[in-house]
Formats: C-alpha cells, structure tokens, sequence
C-alpha cells in the first residue's frame, strides 16, 4: 500500500478490526520509511445489480426507489414500516443470491408482486395498478377478479354476506344482469 504521506511502498500492519456491518476490514497501517500511520479499508468488490428495463436501458438496482414504490402501496395501509424494510431486503438478498446480475424489469415486479399479495391484498393491487399500467377499468376489474379467483382456489373465503350489494364487477356492465333496488322519487 501506498503511503498517503511520503508515497513509500512498504508498509506493516499495526492493527486490523472488522467494521460494525461486517462488510469491510478496517486496518491500522505504519509507514516503513516515515513512521506515519494510515488507515485503510478492504472491502469484497461485488458486481452490482443491474435492471434492464423493457426499453432496453440498463439502470443500477435502486434500493431506495424499491423501497419508495413499496412505501406508496402500503400507505395508510396496516403494515409497519420495519415489515417493508424487511421485504426490500429479502427481495434483495434473493436477487443477490442469483448468479448473473442483470435481471428484467418485469421478473423484478413480478417478484415484488408475489410479495406483497401475500402481505397485504389491496397494496398488492395498488402496485399492480402501477406496474402494469391498466389503462382503463376493465384491465383492473379483471385483475381483481383473478385475484378473487385465486382465493377462491387456495380456499380462502370471499363469500359476501347475503345482504352484501353485488360485486363490482357485475355492476359495471349494463350487458348483464343486475338486480338493484329501483329508487322512489323524491315527494316535494
């Protein structure tokens, strides 16, 4: 190593302790030729993730924006802060355990979807709103009617009480039939 002070390039170490996270070694270093200490950080060099989005960009893999997209679907939601953090951070330790380090934007919210259905179905909805962009009311009636559908399946209950209204879904198309109480009109 170098010294920062004379440019000499022998050096011993006096000292070596493992950072707090456990991601570097701190090293205590005495110059040979000035007797001058320095410090010195040895760190794993990792290859850093990178998204290739549907245009065909390249974009580094952002915790933060992850964890702000996940914050928005959440919001006013009953999920605590730390459950999210805990999910952007298994979400990352998977992608980290994975052997090349490009990965699609589309797997990457595929992921991040699964997640969150089993966490909190209506942010789970929210997100998909977003990431697959519906255009317009149909697209996202018929992703909640899959979504109902797979409860349905795993055998969850989405049994509606007798006096419930009708779901959504049958009253958004005057094609089919729908039994809604006639209003009165109003006496002046």
């Amino acid at each position: 190593m170098r010294c920062p002070f004379c440019g000499h390039l022998e050096d011993k170490v006096v000292d070596s302790r493992e950072s707090r996270e456990g991601d570097s070694i701190r090293r205590r270093r005495e110059c040979l030729s000035c007797a001058r200490r320095f410090t010195s950080y040895e760190r794993v060099e990792e290859v850093p993730l990178v998204i290739l989005k549907k245009d065909g960009r390249r974009e580094p893999f952002d915790r933060q924006k992850l964890m702000k997209g996940l914050l928005l679907a959440c919001q006013k939601r009953p999920i605590s802060l730390a459950r999210i953090e805990q999910l952007v951070g298994d979400l990352h330790a998977r992608l980290m355990e994975r052997p090349d380090r490009e990965i699609r934007s589309r797997e990457l919210g595929e992921l991040i979807m699964d997640e969150l259905k089993g966490l909190d179905q209506v942010a789970y909805v929210r997100f998909a709103s977003v990431y697959r962009d519906f255009k317009d009311l149909p697209d996202f009636v018929k992703a909640l009617e899959g979504l109902m559908h797979k409860e349905t399946a795993t055998g969850r209950s989405v049994s509606l009480p007798p006096e419930a209204p009708k779901p959504l879904s049958q009253a958004l198309f005057p094609s089919e039939a729908v039994d809604l109480p006639l209003l009165k009109p109003r006496k002046k």
